[in-house]
């Protein structure tokens, strides 16, 4: 499976879930079950590889301004959805995360930034083909730390200087 590819078994499932992350990673699950287990795994390859490229302190900022606060667990969580709103939004927002408020049409940090069971789509589909866990992956490792300059991700005052676009567009309340 290459990229593109992946990108497109990403977007269909979203298109389809109409938004909905946790109907994405259900319809994910559904579209990888019709590839071979082969595949499954190329598939969970490219999405670890993109969830391990947004381990970055930038993008963290944005995180926490658009869910209003982001521990580590939901830093995680909104790295898979992230993944899952696309190649165009997850890489703008890679070049640029203040970028997310022209590249996002909405944002409800009820719904929207909880990718969670996106993370798990792939897992799940190998483990119904095969009966047997999914296997090392064969990548390296996650970085100890965020990669980027660290910042307070839970001060207010940092995140909308770092991020005015940001916090205008989604906490200019």
């Amino acid at each position: 499976m290459d990229e593109t590819e992946f990108w497109e078994i990403v977007d269909r499932a979203r298109e389809a879930a109409e938004g909905d992350p946790e109907e994405q990673a259900d319809l994910l699950v559904e579209r990888l079950l019709r590839l071979d287990p082969e595949a499954v795994l190329d598939f969970a390859r490219h999405f670890e590889a993109r969830y391990h490229r947004a381990y970055r302190w930038d993008v963290w900022g944005a995180a926490a301004v658009l869910l209003r606060g982001a521990n580590e667990d939901a830093f995680d969580f909104f790295r898979c959805w992230l993944i899952g709103q696309g190649r165009e939004v997850f890489e703008g927002a890679l070049h640029d995360p203040d970028g997310l408020a022209d590249l996002l049409d909405d944002f409800d940090e009820e719904v929207d930034g909880d990718g969670e069971d996106l993370g798990y789509a792939a897992d799940e589909a190998y483990e119904q083909l095969t009966g047997v866990v999914t296997p090392d992956l064969g990548l390296p490792p996650q970085a100890e730390e965020p990669e980027g300059v660290p910042f307070g991700v839970e001060d207010e005052a940092a995140l909308a200087e770092r991020f005015p676009s940001l916090w205008e567009r989604f906490r200019g309340d």
